[in-house]
């Protein structure tokens, strides 16, 4: 019904930079809220960022000033920029959204998570 695609993912030196990307795509008649959380080896997911419909963000506090999440309304894409990367930042970072359904491939409301993207910070 709808996909999450996750891209920008890869390596990078402490300190540096990356893009994350997340298009959806399917039977999307709009988009609610989109997030990315993350998972660190042998540690439970996390919020990372949210924005919603109407663009208020929230951050977890580990990445306030640093992270910055951002949406394309019309391209029904979410994106994460990251500056000031840490070792800690290492994680494998997921899309996640609330979408309503447009017929005919669906009707009402579901949540949607992406495959992935590892991001590993280097020293």
């Amino acid at each position: 019904q709808v996909q999450l695609v996750e891209s920008g993912g890869g390596l990078v030196q402490a300190g540096g930079s990356l893009r994350l990307s997340c298009a959806a795509s399917g039977s999307i008649r709009s988009i609610n809220d989109m997030n990315w959380y993350r998972q660190a080896p042998g540690k439970q997911r996390e919020l990372v960022a949210g924005i919603s419909s109407g663009g208020s963000t929230n951050y977890g506090d580990s990445v306030k000033g640093r992270f910055t999440i951002s949406r394309d309304v019309n391209k029904n894409t979410v994106y994460l920029q990251m500056i000031s990367l840490k070792l800690e930042d290492t994680a494998v970072y997921y899309c996640n959204a609330g979408v309503f359904l447009a017929p005919p491939g669906g009707v009402g409301y579901i949540e949607v998570w992406g495959q992935g993207t590892l991001v590993t910070v280097s020293s």
